[in-house]
């Protein structure tokens, strides 16, 4: 009886923890970039602005764990040849068809009402991420240069929706940046899959076998270039940031993260997941940390000085 009970009872942990593994949480962390008009646009002082930057954020979080759902759903059968996806819940067996869609409709609700809460467009560019995504677990992945893409399309749809939300135009640097950082990591990742399956890369996804290692370290290269002059070439050139051009100063920490991403691809074999070398790698995280401390002081610490002096009197 006793065993009986103990069994009953794990199974509602059990279910909740593959939920959960399926949902990505991990994955979240990229919907940061969904911030990043309120914090260039400066206006993160600014309590509504960012209240609504969140909800952005959340809707974001909750349509791309909906979409993960999805994709680990279509792509079961796919997963099982590749010797990490197959462990996922879904390729598993582990969660069934009812499971996966209740997940689907719960999660598409929960982004309809945060970006419906985050106000402006915010409604409408989450659909559409939705539907690019869609369109990308259905077929675009399928589809040699337009999967690498399409995932920075997604990016740049999260930059939107953040604009959206925040109210403030969408900067042509922030998306120039935003498009080249994340064809970088698409294309770090590509590499990251060919190299692991090696012959049965086509297996898993015949696209994978439309990329030779030469061609994806030749975009590496182009890409990881492009990126870094672009964001030294915004760092002086773009308008609302502060005066002297002092946030050049952020260029190296920039450097160092794309040098340090690099050196983990090629002597690690490491980039197949960018959220978990981010995480668990301290160095990177170290230089994304310190450049995000000195962005902030750069373009506020004259703003909080400003509000601390009047507190004061």
């Amino acid at each position: 009886m006793e065993k009986r009970l103990s069994v009953t009872a794990v199974a509602p942990f059990t279910l909740m923890r593959d939920l959960l593994v399926t949902a990505r949480p991990r994955q979240w962390i990229k919907n940061a970039v969904v911030l990043a008009p309120l914090v260039f646009g400066r206006r993160l002082l600014d309590m509504g602005a960012l209240v609504d930057g969140l909800l952005a954020t959340l809707a974001f979080c909750a349509a791309g764990s909906a979409i993960y759902f999805f994709n680990d759903w279509s792509d079961a059968a796919a997963d099982r040849e590749h010797p990490l996806k197959r462990h996922r819940p879904i390729a598993a067996g582990r969660l069934q068809a009812r499971h996966v869609w209740i997940s689907i409709v719960g999660l598409g609700v929960l982004a309809a009402w945060f970006s419906w809460l985050a106000g402006g467009e915010t409604f409408f560019v989450v659909l559409g991420y939705c539907g690019l995504m869609l369109l990308y677990s259905v077929r675009l992945k399928h589809v040699a240069l337009l999967d690498v893409f399409t995932i920075a399309g997604g990016f740049v749809l999260r930059v939107w929706g953040g604009a959206a939300a925040v109210e403030v135009p969408l900067s042509p640097w922030l998306y120039l940046c935003t498009v080249l950082l994340a064809l970088f990591l698409a294309v770090a990742k590509r590499r990251h899959e060919v190299l692991l399956l090696e012959g049965l890369a086509a297996n898993h996804r015949r696209t994978l076998d439309d990329y030779p290692v030469p061609l994806l370290d030749a975009l590496l290269q182009v890409t990881a270039t492009a990126t870094i002059m672009a964001y030294s070439l915004y760092t002086f050139s773009a308008p609302n940031l502060p005066d002297g051009h002092r946030m050049m100063l952020t260029i190296p920490f920039v450097l160092y993260g794309i040098f340090r991403y690099l050196y983990l691809v090629y002597r690690r074999d490491l980039g197949g997941m960018p959220e978990q070398v981010l995480l668990d790698d301290r160095p990177l995280l170290g230089a994304i940390i310190a450049w995000g401390l000195l962005m902030l002081a750069l373009l506020y610490g004259a703003d909080l000085l400003q509000v601390g002096a009047m507190q004061l009197r």
